[in-house]
């Protein structure tokens, strides 16, 4: 077994893949005028075709959008290794924790319709749940309610993730479950409280969360290849999962689509997401109060690494402003980017879990913004070397990953904790 060393802080193990990557963290360089579409395709093929070396293994769409106009929409490797697909920028893939800005924006159009304030206690809808007189749909949605995360608990990843429960069984999963701090005081990610947006959805619509989120968020903006991913749907287009965990492929865990609810259960596309960022963030799904309340981080989540609204955090992308979310879940990746300043979308879905690609769609979007990444330089590092850097790196208490050599080479994968994204 590889020795396991636990840091904090900003790992080195991590500095020095990015700078193998041509990925550096030196300032931002003078933007020259942004280059056409066709400069931006051609530019993608070549980043493509280096971040998935292997057309027949797991594969990677990306698509980079300014305002209405595609710059670079396209995938490589497979949809399906057993039957020699191609994946498509059509394909249809689990999206994980993308879905929580989905479902973030159903509670708000709640909000917005008079049905629910934002700092209206939990009690009001789940009135058995312990302490709910104390916390509030604000600190649901921000992460700041310190509610345990489920899919933390010792072994639940193990088996009990794939049985079939009801809203109302899952949230008994974690209800008795001791806070990791009181109501408003941190921030730290979790899954169960977004199981818990979805529980108030469903309390207030008097429907599943998903049927309330089709109809009044998913419907209105046109997005056709959006909804809940239940195990039994037949859903044309959708790629299969697989998991590079370990340096081996297999095919993805499973579990209960119940599970992940509306913390990660929605299936989506490249352009559906690009369709979605232009609604939401142009106007057309909320009201200009809600949106911001969505995109502004407040409190404790504003002093987090990462500062987080409501499903969206907030980052850079060449120093530039960024509105973002990844998800994680069996058998598939996802990112969702948008660039306000410059209306840029940007997203990247990957049918595989376990080992992700480098970052081709931050790439592009770079070249896109006139503002390249340096191109990657490849160096030979002794596997000695490289052994020295295996262990858990920790960003957080609840961001890691583990660093392990196989075959000579360095892989990097989240920690086995069990997160949805």
């Amino acid at each position: 077994m590889p020795s396991r060393r636990t840091r904090r802080g900003p790992a080195r193990g991590f500095a020095l893949a990015l700078v193998l990557l041509g990925m550096p963290f030196a300032g931002v360089a003078a933007a020259a005028s942004a280059p056409d579409a066709a400069e931006v395709a051609a530019y993608a093929e070549r980043v493509m075709r280096e971040a998935v070396p292997d057309p027949d293994g797991p594969g990677l769409a990306v698509l980079v959008a300014r305002g209405e106009e595609i710059l670079y929409r396209g995938a490589r490797g497979r949809a399906s290794i057993e039957l020699g697909v191609a994946l498509s920028p059509d394909h249809v893939m689990r999206i994980g924790s993308v879905t929580k800005q989905f479902a973030a924006a159903a509670l708000l159009k709640l909000v917005d319709e008079g049905r629910a304030a934002l700092d209206d206690p939990l009690a009001k809808y789940l009135p058995d749940y312990p302490n709910a007189q104390a916390i509030t749909l604000h600190q649901l949605l921000d992460h700041t309610a310190g509610i345990a995360n489920y899919t933390d608990l010792p072994g639940y990843m193990d088996g009990p993730i794939r049985r079939d429960l009801s809203t109302a069984e899952l949230v008994a999963v974690f209800a008795h479950e001791k806070p990791d701090f009181a109501p408003g005081e941190k921030w730290a990610y979790s899954n169960s409280g977004y199981v818990l947006v979805g529980a108030v959805i469903e309390a207030i619509a008097g429907k599943p969360w998903h049927a309330y989120l089709d109809e009044a968020v998913l419907a209105p903006a046109g997005l056709t290849h959006t909804r809940y991913g239940a195990d039994a749907a037949v859903i044309d287009g959708f790629a299969t999962g697989y998991s590079l965990a370990g340096g081996r492929l297999a095919r993805a865990q499973a579990l209960s689509m119940t599970q992940p609810h509306a913390a990660g259960a929605l299936v989506s596309t490249l352009e559906d997401l690009w369709h979605w960022n232009l609604a939401l963030h142009r106007g057309r799904v909320l009201s200009e109060a809600s949106y911001r309340r969505m995109i502004t981080p407040a409190g404790a989540a504003a002093k987090a690494d990462a500062p987080y609204g409501y499903g969206i955090g907030r980052g850079t992308l060449r120093g530039r402003p960024a509105l973002t979310h990844d998800g994680g879940i069996p058998g598939f990746l996802s990112k969702l980017t948008w660039l306000p300043e410059q209306q840029l979308t940007v997203v990247s879905l990957r049918n595989a879990d376990g080992a992700p690609v480098p970052p081709a769609e931050r790439r592009i979007a770079a070249f896109a913004l006139g503002d390249p990444y340096p191109d990657p330089t490849p160096v030979a590092i002794a596997e000695d070397a490289l052994r020295a850097l295996e262990g858990v790196y920790r960003k957080n208490e609840t961001d890691s990953r583990v660093l392990r050599v196989v075959d000579g080479t360095l892989t990097s994968q989240r920690e086995a904790d069990g997160r949805t994204g």
